[in-house]
């Protein structure tokens, strides 16, 4: 169902088909797709991610329902199960910066390497200064 979901998104909301880009499932894995839309503003986002929801839950048979849930921005992928991103529930303002699967929230680390992981992430992706987290 996520390849699916992919090749829906892809080929819907596209240059061809009149959007600003091509867009892209970047990520997914279990009950998620994460999708980049190449749009700068995080309201067109959150637009686009409703649209495509609810394009691709009509596709599929009842009970399946797919829902925007978030926007993440700025977002670090890292690996499968592994990213960091700043969460945006609303246009206005960021929610906090969530982390999957990296050190800073595993607790086989010592306090150390969650700390100063957890500050490199709020220097990348709050301050956005990629010279003071190197």
């Amino acid at each position: 169902m996520i390849e699916i979901t992919k090749r829906m998104i892809e080929s819907q909301f596209c240059l061809q088909n009149g959007f600003r880009a091509n867009t892209h499932v970047i990520y997914g894995d279990t009950d998620s797709v994460m999708v980049r839309f190449g749009v700068e503003k995080i309201q067109d986002a959150m637009t686009l991610g409703t649209q495509a929801a609810k394009f691709v839950t009509k596709q599929f048979p009842k009970p399946i329902k797919l829902c925007m849930e978030k926007v993440y921005f700025p977002y670090l992928l890292i690996t499968k199960k592994r990213y960091a991103g700043l969460v945006w529930n609303n246009p206005h303002s960021y929610d906090e910066i969530e982390c999957k699967g990296l050190e800073s929230v595993r607790r086989d680390n010592c306090a150390l390497v969650r700390d100063t992981l957890t500050s490199v992430l709020h220097i990348l992706l709050i301050e956005r200064n990629v010279e003071e987290a190197v």
